[in-house]
């Protein structure tokens, strides 16, 4: 080498390895695009920095000298790892391409994941999803310190530094064991919620504030049960031992009553709803990206389950 500061360029590679391939360099200049003198002047320039003759050139023929065998496996790899680079680079400045770490609550995660994953694949194929189920605070704080691109959880998120975007509202509806006397209602009043006892999830579920909340709204102190569960799964299957009742959102519906004897009954109008959107950091400067799937999430929700798409 003539020169040991010398750094190859990618077009010096680039004109090298098409030369190799092509051994014609007027096929070789119209593989990349380029005219035949750029080409000729690429390869030059890499063979006068490295000190080393990568090709013989005849009237009729051209093919690899010595070392030009033994430095074309490293000059494709060089090729290689820069295209890498870029692919790279055009996932990170596009959250829709390459990996995603996603956050999900627990009264989310179970009953629209299969919907999720299944249309993303189908409509988002370079998005490669990394999902994280737990509660909404934690969540939040996974947001904040990066752990987490986006999250989809119960709204309001109020956070500063967040962007939320609603994405579909879901009705609350009323769990009950089975033979119930108020099973298969459509318009059961919220102050029936005094007279029954109601099982709560643990302290941090959304679902557990999200549920006092109705009752407070409704001017309804509730009778609370002394059972509470870390799950809406495990709710369920309380509320099926007859320990008392509790409130679900629609998209659990079908799961919950496939898998236990739980039935279930509607309120009277306003239903009681709650919304569920994406949130993610102000600063991440990619709020078209997300803008873009959280309106893929909610085609994809609404055409499973009962719910509505919030403009």
């Amino acid at each position: 080498m003539t020169d040991k500061r010398y750094q190859p360029t990618l077009a010096g590679l680039r004109a090298f390895a098409a030369v190799a391939a092509k051994q014609h360099f007027g096929s070789a200049a119209g593989v990349l695009g380029v005219s035949q003198s750029t080409l000729s002047q690429a390869l030059a320039g890499l063979e006068t920095g490295l000190g080393v003759h990568l090709v013989e050139r005849s009237t009729r023929r051209v093919f690899l000298t010595t070392e030009g065998r033994r430095l074309l496996p490293h000059a494709q790899a060089a090729i290689e790892a820069v295209e890498a680079f870029t692919a790279a680079a055009a996932g990170a400045s596009d959250p829709l391409q390459g990996s995603m770490r996603l956050g999900l609550i627990p009264t989310v995660a179970p009953y629209v994941l299969p919907t999720i994953l299944t249309g993303l694949a189908l409509q988002l194929p370079a998005l490669v999803l990394q999902v994280v189920e737990d509660q909404t605070n934690r969540l939040l704080a996974a947001l904040r310190e990066g752990a987490l691109e986006a999250a989809l959880i119960a709204l309001p998120a109020d956070v500063s530094g967040a962007i939320e975007i609603p994405i579909y509202e879901e009705e609350f509806v009323l769990a009950l064991p089975p033979g119930h006397r108020l099973s298969g209602k459509r318009r059961v009043s919220l102050t029936a919620l005094s007279e029954l006892p109601l099982l709560l999830l643990d302290e941090g579920h959304c679902l557990r504030d999200q549920t006092l909340d109705v009752c407070r709204k409704a001017g309804v102190r509730a009778e609370l049960a002394n059972t509470r569960a870390a799950s809406l799964a495990t709710a369920v299957q309380c509320v099926t031992g007859g320990l008392g009742v509790t409130l679900i959102p629609q998209t659990a519906v079908p799961v919950e009553t496939t898998r236990s004897r739980l039935e279930v009954a509607q309120f009277a109008a306003p239903r009681p709803a709650r919304r569920i959107g994406l949130v993610f950091r102000s600063s991440s400067g990619r709020e078209e990206s997300y803008q873009r799937l959280a309106g893929i999430i909610g085609e994809l929700v609404r055409n499973d389950h009962h719910v509505r798409l919030i403009a």
